[in-house]
Parts: C-alpha cells; structure tokens; sequence
C-alpha cells in the first residue's frame, strides 16, 4: 500500500523523526535511541515514512542509515499555502476594521 505524506504527518512520533533526520543520516539504532518506545515500534514508523518516500534507506555494510528526503513536505506546504492566503486576507479585513472602528472612537 502507497501512503501519502499527509498520513506520515499525522503522527507525532514520525514528525519527530523526520526532524532528527533532517539534521542527519542515522542508523535504524541511533534513530530508536531517541524515542522511548521500541526498536520495533521505530521500525514501523521508518517503514510508513519510507512508504510515502519521505525516508530513505541506504544499505552500508551491515547497517541501513536512514536519511529524510524533505521535497516531499513540498506537497504539505502547498497545500496550507492556500489556507495561509485565505488567513492573511481574513486577517487584514480585521485589521482594517479595527483601524476604522478606533479612528471613528477617536472622533467621538
């Protein structure tokens, strides 16, 4: 089964691990050393974060590092783009009202 990267996100667990490995290639045991849960556990988010292609695992000898592929959040950031647009612009409406409603307190 193909995921997407919206259902990687989800979880706390895999944002978590996607920002350890922004900052680095670990092996699948220094990745589980960072979270209190198991190895297996770790595993199973690894393999749900490799499945929509945000993970990469390389074979290097007898260890597979892990490494984050990024560009994939590209499609996140589309898609809260539309909604950051339809924000500013809610947000400036109000700013303008509240300029208009204290300039006209202020006449008073």
């Amino acid at each position: 089964m193909r995921r997407d990267v919206f259902q990687a996100i989800a979880d706390p667990t895999r944002r978590d691990i996607i920002n350890l490995l922004a900052k680095q290639q670990l092996n699948l045991n220094a990745v589980a050393d960072n979270f209190d849960i198991s190895r297996p556990a770790v595993s199973k988010h690894i393999k749900i974060l490799t499945e929509c292609g945000l993970v990469f695992i390389t074979q290097q000898g007898r260890e597979r590092y892990c490494k984050a592929n990024l560009k994939k959040l590209e499609q996140v950031a589309t898609w809260a783009d539309q909604y950051r647009a339809f924000w500013t612009c809610k947000l400036d409406a109000l700013e303008d009202f509240l300029d208009k409603e204290t300039n006209e307190q202020k006449l008073k």
